[in-house]
């Protein structure tokens, strides 16, 4: 069972949640405004926070930005902010992943499982499998169903900064600067190219989903395989 705590003052949404997590399982809290959220996270240590943006005292951007002064854990956005500059700001600014209401019920349930099996980072693992698709950081090797994949150093550095944070999305921005440097900040064609290589590769390997998924003006995700 994960304790996980809710910061949202809706709450027809934050009972909704309640019902939904608690019958998965989960131990929940709830907080309805920033200040008693952060207490709460202090007080109760939980293993993942589902965060509003739009709280009564303060911007949930900023709560994220202040958690991160002092603690990685698992931050999901549940917001009705769908326009993407949201969602880039706030997962620039830390957050893990970004799911818009109204939501789908075994989405959400799905993208906090991927998040909480982040008990162990996956940039601390030298072999990283997902599925079929296993990607070895210290070999710089990639493989499908053991069936070695021939990636260009690019695509494999892209390949690897998803399968690290696998579950979440990683922005344009943060890609970019990974894997090219400050100076490529603008350059988004890059990816769509890249991108479109890596994905024909892994196909043409056997891999039959689609594992590498577009945010559309957002990023990339790795899909997690269900356990």
């Amino acid at each position: 069972m994960s304790r996980i705590l809710v910061i949202d003052d809706e709450p027809q949404i934050t009972r909704l949640l309640t019902l939904l997590l608690e019958g998965a399982g989960h131990e929940v809290r709830v907080a309805a405004d920033a200040a008693h959220g952060l207490h709460e996270l202090a007080l109760s240590q939980p293993d993942l926070l589902l965060l509003d943006l739009g709280l009564p005292d303060r911007d949930g951007v900023e709560v994220v930005r202040a958690l991160r002064e002092w603690s990685q854990l698992p931050v999901l956005v549940l917001s009705a902010r769908s326009d993407p500059h949201d969602k880039v700001a706030a997962l620039d600014h830390g957050a893990d992943d970004y799911l818009t209401k109204p939501f789908d019920a075994p989405e959400l349930l799905a993208r906090l499982r991927a998040l909480l099996r982040r008990v162990t980072p996956a940039e601390q693992q030298p072999v990283l499998a997902l599925g079929k698709l296993t990607v070895d950081l210290a070999a710089h090797a990639v493989t499908v169903a053991d069936k070695p994949v021939p990636l260009t150093p690019i695509e494999f550095s892209l390949l690897a900064q998803l399968a690290r944070h696998a579950g979440r999305v990683l922005t344009h921005a943060h890609l970019l600067q990974a894997v090219w440097g400050p100076k490529a900040a603008d350059q988004s064609h890059y990816l769509r190219v890249h991108f479109a290589h890596l994905r024909r590769k892994l196909r043409r390997a056997g891999l039959d989903e689609e594992i590498i998924r577009n945010e559309p003006g957002i990023g990339y995700r790795l899909l997690v395989p269900p356990s």
